[in-house]
């Protein structure tokens, strides 16, 4: 793999989230060379660090990630990022909910923030790029940069990353894409890293107990009450908010029918939760939007994921116009879900992406 970097600086500022794998990430470029700073983002107000007690963004984190760059002899500052956090992220999460969506704020997050606000402390220290502790790969070449899929199939958040602009991803290092989960806490042992058995953060880093109802509701959102109806438009009762629902969700829903119901659809204008069987979750065809292409647009078929962990799926994209196109699948896929990112591969390269904004049900 041959990369074009900027040697002539090699400071890169390392997002430091107190995990293992952003702390591996500074050891692994400070063995190549590189003048390594840890900088890390407190996203909540002081009012509300209790509760993140235990997120990547929390005050143990935080005190973890000093502790981290202490060890490794690199400097280390604390950002407060929280404001753009309410706004850009969680607003969003909000928002996406309101208007029917699922949304995916993990995406948001690193375009809006860990590569969006995070360069204007990088260039006020002098650092010409920025690093994260993401499974993936970026190779840098005269052209362009190519994002890739990280080797680890398990762990790989190459999906993630998928909004980011080719300025962005031209001074973005990913130094763990090439290493396993195994080998990256191997790594950790090694040095006597106090995080090298820390559990990984898996779930929304700013929703307590995975419930996100409850989140939101904390924060004063007020739910759009309305009526469920199956696929037919016979009214099968009232619900408390389409807020409460998604794409493909069982729990929640009135009893009393022959066979088990599913959310298939939202009407957000209308306050509809459409219900229907598993059948009726299949589409062939959905459309996206807010386009980002990263390189040409393939002309042949693609693999297309429509969430993180999704093995992909064979697909023709169909541009509409500059910021859309329909995705037409070679197979029915079930529960494609608006609001989330659908993310276009060329074998393990990522070609580009686009948020889901309609889905096509399965023709009967």
């Amino acid at each position: 793999m041959s990369e074009v970097l900027d040697n002539s600086k090699k400071r890169v500022v390392v997002g430091m989230s107190g995990g293992v794998d952003s702390s591996v990430a500074a050891y692994l470029l400070k063995q190549q060379g590189w003048e390594v700073i840890g900088v890390t983002m407190k996203l909540w107000p002081q009012d509300c660090m209790s509760r993140a007690e235990d997120k990547c963004c929390g005050p143990q984190a935080i005190a973890d990630a000093r502790s981290v760059a202490h060890a490794l002899g690199i400097p280390h500052y604390v950002i407060d990022e929280a404001v753009p956090f309410e706004q850009q992220v969680i607003n969003y999460f909000s928002e996406e909910y309101k208007l029917g969506r699922t949304p995916n704020p993990c995406v948001m997050c690193n375009e809006k923030l860990k590569f969006g606000n995070l360069w204007d402390k990088a260039t006020a220290l002098g650092a010409n790029y920025i690093a994260t502790g993401h499974y993936a790969i970026v190779e840098h070449t005269p052209e362009r940069a190519i994002l890739r899929k990280g080797i680890d199939d398990t762990k790989d958040q190459s999906y993630f990353l998928f909004s980011l602009r080719d300025a962005q991803l031209r001074r973005a290092l990913f130094p763990l894409g090439q290493l396993t989960k195994q080998e990256i806490r191997s790594i950790a042992r090694e040095l006597g890293l106090k995080v090298a058995e820390k559990q990984d953060s898996q779930e929304i880093c700013f929703v307590p107990g995975k419930d996100y109802k409850a989140f939101l509701q904390s924060r004063g959102d007020v739910f759009q009450p309305g009526r469920f109806y199956d696929t037919e438009g016979k009214d099968l009762g009232p619900h408390d908010g389409i807020e409460l629902f998604t794409i493909g969700q069982r729990k929640g829903l009135p009893g009393g029918s022959p066979y088990p119901l599913y959310v298939v659809d939202i009407d957000a204008a209308g306050g509809g939760v459409i219900l229907g069987r598993e059948g009726d979750l299949l589409c062939e065809e959905f459309e996206v939007d807010r386009l980002n292409w990263l390189g040409e647009v393939p002309q042949q078929k693609i693999s297309v994921r429509v969430r993180h962990g999704h093995e992909g799926a064979t697909a023709t994209v169909i541009p509409l116009d500059n910021d859309r196109a329909m995705i037409r699948l070679e197979e029915p896929l079930r529960a494609v879900t608006p609001g989330q990112a659908a993310v276009f591969y060329d074998e393990n390269r990522v070609a580009g992406g686009g948020w889901i904004a309609k889905r096509h049900h399965l023709k009967k």
